[in-house]
């Protein structure tokens, strides 16, 4: 079942602040993109009652292939749809976006996003391997390198994407 009532943002709002405009999200695309890489979300908002977020891979959880995948030219362009699309109350899920084919960053909906805890700083790789976590290499989905920390258990505690190695084990410290 649909659902269609409209949630409340104000946590998201109080959390990761005011949501940008997509005109001013076009503007502004490289350095948000950019954040995003570097583990900081954005709220990107269509007529103040559409919201998305860009977020960090990190936030995207399980695999990445098959999911649908996006140029940043191509999604700049098509920011005010993809919004929309992301806000529907049947949440498609991410959308991934790429440089050079190497995803970089997602578009989701903001509804994926509450309740969710806050996200904390991970931990450099160093760290990760001395508190007994173990990381795995991989060639990623549309080329370049994957990280992947698990702790003891087996859960997935952080991804990093490059690529090269050392790309990939930096990008961990996000």
């Amino acid at each position: 079942m649909i659902d269609m009532e409209s949630p409340s943002f104000d946590e998201l709002q109080a959390r990761y602040g005011p949501p940008v405009g997509v005109e001013d999200a076009r503007a502004h695309w490289g350095t948000l993109v950019r954040a995003a890489r570097d583990g900081t979300t954005t709220l990107i908002t269509r007529e103040r009652w559409e919201l998305a977020a860009l977020v960090p891979l990190s936030q995207v959880s399980g695999v990445l292939s098959g999911l649908p995948v996006l140029s940043l030219s191509t999604a700049r362009a098509k920011l005010g749809d993809l919004v929309r699309q992301a806000a529907q109350p049947y949440d498609e899920g991410p959308v991934l976006l790429t440089r050079h084919r190497s995803p970089v960053a997602a578009l989701v909906s903001a509804r994926r996003l509450l309740g969710r805890p806050a996200t904390r700083r991970r931990p450099p790789a160093e760290t990760l391997l001395a508190e007994g976590h173990a990381i795995a290499l991989a060639g990623g989905p549309l080329g370049g390198v994957v990280a992947i920390a698990r702790d003891r258990d087996g859960e997935v505690v952080a991804t990093g994407l490059g690529e090269t190695v050392a790309e990939a084990l930096r990008s961990l410290e996000d």
